[in-house]
């Protein structure tokens, strides 16, 4: 029997955006693949192009549609003009240069190329251009060249995009393409002349031979781009009332190659680049991207010192525009010419120093590096630290936290930068918690930036332990101090009994932040232990977001606008490098909560100075542990549920053992045990700590646990103590699961452990449901 005709692309986009949920559009997708598949292995030729045009609306949306590329050649190969081009546009989307299946439709090309139709031989211009590999354009060059010399200026101006392809793959074949270039310039379709100039730039970039060749057209460029300024309306290019700013803007940009480092080249563009920047209408933004294009190609070229202050004065109107990417780029031009031309830019130095009271941080924040940053922080807490604005430390620590590259350099500088001198307080801040964080990159010497400095674990000791006792230390500072000290037991090796002893002496402090740290802290030497590297472990990359009060300042290029905060729950839809997504896909059911990765958050202090709790903030915290967050502290997303019981109370009062451990996994020589503990002051949440040990003779690397909780529950996955399990027992991963479970329901998980072992991938799936009544009752 034949299959009844399969549903049109129209309608199928209709039936999808009917689907309510994710898990039901990802029901229609595969009921579709499922019947676009039939159709394929019964080689139904009447709707093969319906087929492939609705499995691209498929992939379009995220969803594999590889099955569908040996049928895009086959509608190549077909004689229809619909079904190639259907077919071109499958093989754009589904085929890449590493697929060798993409070989097959060279020949196809090839004929398609000689086609007697321009609109057939257009189609296999795109394609090339889009995705042809090195092998198919030495193939295929031949053709393009021929292409090139037409008079027929729809395919000119493809074939001049394709041979850019073709140079970029190949750059040994430009000179096949040289001949073909004498008279594109004299072109006067804009197409045409558009991607002429794409082309001649994309070879000057590549060859000096080239370069130097193509200087001559100078000329010709200044006498287009003259007409183009000077030409009347023209309702076929005319943009904004200028005429093709797209052309004009690729013309300025080969100018801008072609005069670099050449006099004559130069001396031949001045003038037009003065009727541009003095001509070109700056009411509208087509007119400040060519005024922008116009002062690049002046401060590039060897122009004459008064065209370089007429660019220098465009910038600085720039800066006095309202719109924000305007002033921006602005900045940024004005940073690569300050050491060449700095007379013309202090003319400005009011205007420049107005931004830095704009709301935006990308135009306040005017760094040409990282590291100029930071070392210009730095000063200013140097010099005058004790007067600077609150938020001055939590966002140097967010910008040191953000430089991965730095850390090393920062770490030894801020470390010399107190050594002796604790009067700077805020300074004093920073260097202990980066301390605390990259202590052991500052013993190991690993600087680069500079000479590093050579340092034992005692000797970084002595130096936050003379700042604990230092009488110019404040409280907050002691506790920075404090918590870095304790962080360090995780990244010294020799030293750890000494950092038990001091940390135990702060258990009686007169200070009652510091004393409740102190004793938290020899909690988890004692009897937390297995979860001390995990929670000390170094903080993520931060993410800030302004606030004010009751409401988020939401920072956009127009105006700021106060947006109420809210809490988000976890996207839903696909996110295919997600690790909720991966639960999706692997539980298969619409009924999961998948897991709440731990997600840095800030707390600010209370009124009477209440400390934020180890275990639910320690872990948890953007700002560092050691002291109450102030108001200004950088604010990270949090999970959609707060532990609260976990939050407020010391922990060894927090905790209620007494129920069984279970063991959730064993196959393979890998064993994955749970134990549990409530919380008396939140007896909805309980904590699992689960502990997996290998009993074969090779360790498993690069463990990852993954669970899944029924929609009735709230899941938090916190960091492992480590990614290996060693061998023959000799030693555990532990990892810390923490569920919100209000309606006191059975509780079930499902997990996905993924791990190499002897030189192979492991990857398996459990459902655990043997959990004591304890746990969730």
């Amino acid at each position: 029997m034949r299959m009844p005709a399969p549903i049109r692309l129209r309608e199928l986009i209709r039936t999808i955006r009917t689907a309510r949920t994710q898990a039901e559009e990802r029901e229609m997708i595969q009921k579709e693949c499922a019947a676009i598949r039939s159709s394929f292995r019964e080689e139904d030729n009447t709707y093969r192009c319906r087929n492939v045009a609705k499995l691209l609306y498929m992939h379009m949306l995220g969803y594999p549609a590889h099955f569908g590329q040996l049928e895009c050649l086959k509608l190549i190969a077909s004689q229809k003009f619909t079904d190639k081009r259907i077919g071109y546009l499958g093989a754009m989307l589904l085929l890449d240069e590493r697929q060798d299946v993409h070989l097959l439709m060279t020949n196809c090309i090839k004929n398609d190329l000689n086609h007697s139709t321009q609109y057939v031989q257009g189609l296999a211009l795109c394609t090339l251009g889009c995705m042809g590999s090195s092998e198919m354009c030495r193939d295929l060059a031949g053709e393009v060249e021929k292409l090139l010399k037409t008079s027929n200026s729809y395919l000119r101006k493809k074939a001049a995009l394709c041979a850019v392809h073709v140079i970029r793959k190949v750059p040994e074949l430009m000179e096949m393409f040289l001949p073909a270039t004498k008279n594109l310039l004299n072109e006067k379709n804009h197409g045409v002349l558009h991607t002429s100039v794409v082309l001649l730039t994309e070879m000057c970039e590549r060859s000096p031979d080239m370069l130097a060749h193509f200087r001559k057209l100078v000329p010709q460029l200044v006498r287009i781009l003259k007409n183009l300024i000077m030409s009347g309306y023209s309702p076929e290019h005319d943009v904004s009332g200028i005429s093709d700013p797209f052309l004009q803007v690729r013309i300025l940009r080969l100018l801008r190659i072609l005069g670099r480092n050449d006099d004559d080249s130069s001396e031949a563009m001045n003038d037009i680049l003065a009727q541009v920047a003095t001509n070109t209408e700056t009411s509208k933004n087509v007119g400040n991207a060519i005024l922008y294009e116009t002062v690049l190609t002046i401060m590039d070229i060897k122009s004459e010192s008064g065209l370089r202050v007429l660019a220098i004065n465009i910038l600085g109107r720039f800066l006095l525009n309202n719109d924000k990417n305007i002033r921006y780029v602005a900045l940024t031009s004005l940073l690569k010419t300050v050491q060449t031309d700095h007379n013309a830019v202090q003319r400005h130095r009011s205007t420049i120093v107005d931004c830095l009271k704009d709301l935006d941080v990308s135009i306040k924040r005017y760094a040409p590096s990282k590291r100029w940053h930071i070392d210009t922080i730095m000063r200013v807490l140097t010099t005058a630290g004790s007067y600077v604005r609150d938020d001055a430390v939590p966002n140097l620590i967010q910008l040191i936290t953000n430089s991965v590259e730095m850390h090393a350099y920062t770490v030894q500088r801020l470390y010399k930068a107190i050594l002796g001198d604790y009067s700077q307080q805020p300074l004093v801040q920073v260097a202990a918690w980066c301390i605390g964080e990259y202590g052991d990159l500052l013993i190991s010497g690993q600087c680069e930036e500079e000479e590093p400095i050579q340092v034992t674990e005692d000797e970084v000791l002595d130096i936050l332990e003379s700042v604990l006792i230092s009488n110019m230390s404040t409280s907050v500072t002691r506790g920075y101090a404090l918590t870095a000290i304790m962080k360090l037991s995780t990244r010294f090796t020799c030293t750890v009994n000494r950092i038990k002893k001091v940390v135990s002496i702060y258990g009686s402090s007169i200070d009652v932040e510091l004393q409740q740290r102190a004793v938290e802290y020899n909690a988890l030497f004692k009897k937390y232990d297995h979860m001390r590297s995990a929670l000390l472990e170094r903080m993520p990359v931060m993410e800030k977001v302004t606030t004010n009060g009751p409401t988020e300042i939401v920072q956009t290029n127009g105006e700021t606008e106060p947006a109420p905060l809210e809490t988000k729950p976890p996207p839903s839809g696909p996110q295919p490098t997600s690790q909720a997504n991966d639960l999706l896909d692997l539980l298969g059911g619409n009924d999961i909560t998948p897991v709440i990765p731990t997600a840095p958050t800030s707390k600010p202090a209370s009124a009477g100075g209440e400390l934020l709790d180890l275990l639910g903030d320690i872990n948890l915290t953007g700002a560092p542990a050691a002291a109450p967050a102030p108001a200004s502290v950088p604010q990270i997303s949090q999970p959609p549920f707060l532990l609260d019981g976990l939050s407020s109370q010391p922990l060894f009062n927090d905790i209620a053992t007494g129920i069984p451990s279970i063991t959730a996994y064993s196959k393979n020589g890998l064993k994955i045990e749970f134990t549990f503990e409530r919380s008396h002051t939140n007896p909805s949440v309980t904590v699992i700590t689960i502990q997996a040990s290998n009993s074969t003779e090779l360790d498993m690397t690069d463990f990852v646990f993954q669970a899944a909780v029924p929609k009735t529950f709230q899941l938090q996955l916190l960091s492992p103590s480590s990614s290996v399990v060693p061998a023959f027992n000799t030693g555990t991963i532990t990892q810390v699961i923490k569920v919100l479970n209000p309606q006191k329901q059975q509780l079930r998980m499902r997990i996905k452990l993924t791990y190499n072992h002897k030189g192979s991938a492991m990857q398996d799936l459990a459902e655990v449901n043997n959990f004591p009544p304890q746990s969730w009752q």
